[in-house]
């Protein structure tokens, strides 16, 4: 069973649903990202990408993010998440869900003229090996200037962002967390 660890919704359990394609953040991990980012999150503007079930924005939510947008391409996933939500009563205009294609989802969100605090993204591991989610991020541009952009991996995946500055990486058990932030401009930059 899964539950919210701290903030308005704390203990509040949440369901992870049962299709093998939903692998939820485990407990460690979530705690991992969230005690490194601390009052950071309070007001922020979050992207939970691949969100299964939604415990990682739930818990930005408890924890005093402003508003939350949650994308998982699966039709079951978002089932779970909205059953989540709904049990909890998060009230509607502090999130906003997506049922679609990660690039396609961000694309849209670009157009609409998001640009996130933070973005968490734990994609399906074996993605990793063949796309780079981080792409279309900074293609977008999605992020603030001093936005944070995390993404979870298994530890035994390297991974190669190329369009951010990795500036950390924690491994947690099996899984790793690498925290990313876009690159400082340069002096030729600057002057644009």
């Amino acid at each position: 069973m899964l539950r919210v660890s701290a903030g308005l919704y704390k203990g509040r359990s949440l369901a992870a649903g049962s299709d093998p394609q939903v692998r939820p953040t485990m407990a460690r991990v979530k705690l991992s990202f969230f005690d490194s980012v601390q009052e950071g999150i309070r007001d922020s503007i979050f992207l939970d990408g691949f969100s299964g079930s939604g415990h990682i924005g739930i818990e930005a939510l408890s924890r005093g993010a402003e508003y939350v947008v949650f994308i998982d391409q699966l039709p079951e996933a978002v089932a779970v998440l909205r059953k989540n939500l709904d049990k909890i009563g998060i009230e509607s205009d502090h999130y906003r869900i997506i049922c679609g294609d990660f690039n396609r989802s961000v694309i849209q969100l670009a157009k609409e003229g998001f640009q996130f605090d933070y973005i968490y993204l734990d994609p399906p591991y074996d993605l990793l090996e063949v796309a780079n989610p981080l792409k279309v991020v900074f293609k977008r541009g999605i992020y603030k200037a001093d936005g944070l952009i995390v993404l979870e991996r298994r530890g035994s995946t390297r991974f190669d962002a190329k369009y951010f500055e990795r500036w950390r990486s924690k491994e947690i058990g099996r899984e790793a967390l690498d925290f990313y932030r876009p690159f400082p401009p340069t002096p030729a930059t600057q002057t644009k």
